[in-house]
């Protein structure tokens, strides 16, 4: 009798066939999960990739709903609201101060920023912590590359994210309003960046860049890190002491001169003759500000990371200041100098007066007239329609274009159609089917594309904190049904790659070679295999926790 009752388990662990759940141990089953993505018209790849793993999911006897949510709706949810949802697609862009793994290894996972920081999915491995921290401090470049891939593997054990793809930024452009040879290429990013904003030359009368955005920006200030769409914004709107450079190096910007006599020390020298949009000068007191006010308390928490290894910052002359760090920081120059906006002091200091002993943090603020020194300004910001930069007459890197338009067009087919009609000249943002714009190009001699492999990357974020994700082999499962080649080629339509890592194989030196063909078990069946190993049953067709474990998580409403 024992001898059959193990069979039977054994066959309903298979899957071959059902048996009633006191047939063998098992916990409650696991509820309903709920993918939340954004909308088909808006993100289709995102939305198919969604429905395809959904589809593995349910091989696996889960039941899956994916919930689509409006863009602001969906981003309030998964960011701010991080104790409710269960899983869902999310992305980190390929930001120009990514071009040093620093930002992303350091943010992404750290167990201090679980609560309002980069780390939302709540995924938390003291070693992790360790290790990330020791990367930060190791100035020689390959013994801080080990580290680098030995965190690339830790995660890789863990799988806190399902990691898809790393994508390639497909873009387009009228060759008939911009001269192409004005239009720059950055390294991980390709030609949608601030160099490009900066140099594209006009060919006629026409001198404003048009472009789409897909998503609404979030909220647009100097304390806030916007979503992509809004960065491209804030970019050029804000300056910063440094810059990314096209060749993906750190270079002085609003810095005339950096050094670093020693490990903890930075000496900055500010670019003379600044002014901030309302006329007032640029000063060395504003630089400290801009770098201290971000860790004075928590009402900066999107930035606050970047400045948690500074001791201290002082003015040291009329145009110069030193900054002390904590600990040694390979990549200060490019996560942190590269990365904090200047922001006016008598601007934003009474701000953050005035947030003591609210709930309110300084990137909910939305000046009416925001007050900036960057190569473009803010004359018009009605989010969920169109963003209208021009070009600031004052600053030493004047773009040629006069205006940046940015129009927010939530349908991927009708910004197609809007490079097609000439209502935009750059289609920055295309998520839609890369063959359409590969054979408009070829149809219409104006129509310039260009594609090239992102640093960034998309991903099914698991919410560790929830029952079931907060379960290691759960997770690990998970991501092992995703059949990464399959989104590559059919939701992405081939202008993606796979991934399994946040180091994009872009930044080659730093990209664990082939740890996107190293996701533990790899298939859908091994991910059975996985669960049946770490004790979960099937009864009925139905996923159940090991024995004895019970359903303790409301579900999302």
């Amino acid at each position: 009798m024992k001898r059959l009752l193990v069979a039977a388990a054994a066959a309903v662990v298979a899957g071959t066939i059902p048996a009633p759940s006191q047939a063998q141990p098992a916990g409650d089953p696991i509820r309903p999960i709920v993918l939340l993505t954004q909308p088909q018209a808006a993100l289709p790849q995102e939305y198919q990739a969604a429905e395809l793993i959904a589809a593995a999911w349910k091989q696996l006897g889960l039941q899956v709903q994916i919930r689509p949510l409006p863009s602001q709706q969906f981003s309030q949810i998964v960011w701010y609201e991080r104790q409710r949802w269960d899983a869902s697609t999310w992305q980190m862009v390929g930001r120009p101060e990514r071009s040093d793994p620093d930002e992303l290894t350091y943010n992404l996972f750290l167990s201090a920023n679980i609560a309002n920081g980069y780390n939302f999915v709540g995924y938390k491995n003291p070693e992790y912590d360790k290790l990330a921290n020791a990367q930060r401090q190791e100035l020689d470049l390959n013994k801080r590359k080990a580290l680098i891939i030995q965190l690339q593997e830790m995660i890789n054990k863990d799988q806190p994210y399902g990691f898809m793809v790393h994508p390639k930024n497909v873009v387009a452009f009228n060759r008939a309003v911009w001269d192409e040879k004005s239009v720059i290429d950055q390294a991980g990013i390709g030609a949608r960046n601030t160099w490009t904003w900066l140099n594209i030359t006009p060919l006629t009368a026409q001198k404003d860049i048009i472009l789409n955005s897909v998503s609404v920006p979030t909220n647009l200030n100097p304390f806030n890190i916007s979503g992509a769409q809004g960065s491209w914004a804030a970019e050029i709107v804000w300056d910063r002491l440094m810059r990314i450079g096209p060749d993906g190096l750190a270079k002085p910007w609003a810095a005339s001169e950096v050094t670093r006599p020693d490990p903890l020390t930075v000496d900055v020298k500010l670019r003379a003759g600044m002014k901030w949009s309302d006329g007032q000068p640029v000063t060395i007191e504003d630089a400290v500000f801009s770098l201290v006010a971000p860790g004075i308390s928590d009402k900066s928490p999107m930035y606050k990371p970047f400045v948690a290894n500074i001791a201290n910052v002082q003015a040291t002359g009329a145009d110069t200041l030193r900054i002390t760090l904590k600990k040694p920081d390979a990549a200060f120059l490019v996560s942190s100098l590269s990365k904090l906006n200047l922001a006016p002091k008598h601007v934003w200091e009474p701000i953050f007066e005035s947030l003591k002993g609210k709930p309110e943090t300084a990137e909910s603020i939305m000046e009416a007239k925001p007050v900036s020194s960057g190569p473009f300004r803010l004359t018009k910001a009605k989010l969920s329609e169109e963003i209208v930069l021009e070009a600031n007459p004052d600053h030493w890197a004047k773009p040629k274009a006069a205006r940046w338009i940015m129009r927010i067009q939530p349908n991927t087919e009708a910004a197609l159609g809007a490079l097609r009609s000439g209502e935009i000249n750059f289609l920055s943002d295309y998520n839609g089917d890369p063959q359409l714009l590969r054979d408009l190009a070829k149809s219409d001699p104006n129509i310039k594309m260009a594609e090239a492999l992102d640093m960034g990357f998309k991903f099914i974020a698991y919410n560790n904190r929830r029952q079931p994700f907060d379960v290691a082999a759960f997770r690990v499962a998970l991501s092992a049904s995703i059949d990464r080649e399959l989104l590559a080629e059919d939701a992405w339509g081939g202008a993606a790659v796979p991934s399994n890592s946040w180091v994009s194989p872009a930044l080659a030196f730093w990209h664990d070679q082939g740890i996107e063909n190293r996701v533990p078990g790899g298939s859908v069946e091994a991910a059975k295999k996985i669960l049946k190993d770490a004790g979960y049953v099937l009864v009925n067709g139905r996923l159940h926790y090991p024995a004895g474990v019970k359903e303790t998580t409301p579900a999302f409403q």
